[in-house]
């Protein structure tokens, strides 16, 4: 009896663990164009009994739309890949944004907030990331080596001679931008980041939590596999420990009904960051959606951050 219980034990280890490394790698590897992203949260119990073995499929991500505003298409290296980005100018323009969007996005989902800064007086610059939109790969590492594409970005624009940047990276482009400025904040005025996640952990048990099923291990062995298969320590992914080295003023921004980034992480990483800093709050928003919740409280926000003089 005993062997039996060590080989079932045994056996249900090697199935946890072949389950978890293939969530592991469709979460961070991007399925084609033309299948349809699963939703965890509206499926069915049987259905997330699959999407628990086999892991969520992503398509790749796509631009749907571009900029109304006349726009420049920039291309340049990251590492061993080539980053696509839209350039966008202001008349008289005060600086330049950088905007950096989150997991499965891609540029285009941040036009609105492009065209808000425009009219504040300040250029954009639109990114893909590697792995979306019009830039080369097809993976993710949840803003780990994205924090190389963020570093590219810059040092584009500080060779073409633009002065006075900023960053607005948004969820997993906010956690990437808090890594690059923790490890080289050079050339850059400030930050504007809206819901970055605490830690890479955290997201993938807030993950399990909204498909209504328990945390551990799954959590655990989908972020040990998920940072093996693309080669980082997936525990050691922490935005709210990089925000320790960062001391760039920032703004913070967060809905208070986010259930993918909950409000103990926005506060933890908000008592980290060491430089002059601000926190915004929506109370209706959800998971970055307060353009939709409540446009002028974001504009307001930003314009203080951005014109401190003018902006109030």
């Amino acid at each position: 009896m005993k062997k039996w219980l060590i080989r079932i034990f045994a056996l249900g280890f090697v199935l946890l663990n072949v389950s978890a490394a293939f969530h592991g790698y469709k979460f961070t590897h991007f399925a084609s164009e033309s299948e349809v992203k699963t939703s965890a949260e509206s499926l069915s119990f049987g259905a997330k009994l699959g999407v628990l073995f086999l892991g969520v499929s992503n398509p790749r991500p796509v631009n749907l739309s571009q900029p109304l505003a006349p726009y420049e298409i920039l291309t340049f290296s990251s590492g061993a890949e080539t980053l696509e980005a839209w350039w966008i100018t202001a008349d008289s323009a005060l600086g330049s944004v950088i905007l950096f969007h989150g997991y499965s996005g891609e540029k285009s989902s941040m036009l609105k907030r492009a065209a808000l800064l425009r009219e504040i007086g300040y250029n954009t610059l639109l990114v893909d990331f590697r792995g979306s939109g019009g830039s080369t790969g097809n993976t993710t590492s949840i803003g780990f080596h994205e924090s190389v594409d963020v570093r590219a970005a810059i040092e584009t624009l500080l060779a073409r001679g633009e002065e006075n940047l900023y960053l607005l990276g948004t969820s997993m482009g906010a956690a990437a931008v808090l890594k690059a400025m923790a490890e080289d904040p050079a050339g850059v005025t400030g930050l504007i980041l809206e819901c970055p996640f605490g830690s890479l952990l955290q997201t993938a048990k807030n993950r399990f939590e909204r498909m209504g099923v328990p945390a551990f291990p799954g959590a655990h062995l989908l972020v040990f596999w998920g940072g093996l298969e693309n080669g980082f320590w997936g525990f050691g992914h922490q935005p709210s420990a990089y925000s320790q080295e960062v001391s760039l003023p920032t703004l913070l921004i967060h809905g208070q009904k986010d259930r993918r980034v909950k409000q103990h992480e926005i506060d933890a990483i908000f008592q980290a960051l060491a430089g002059q800093k601000d926190l915004l709050l929506f109370p209706e928003a959800g998971h970055g959606n307060y353009l939709e919740m409540d446009q002028p409280a974001w504009i307001k926000g930003v314009k203080s951050h951005l014109l401190p003089e003018r902006g109030k």
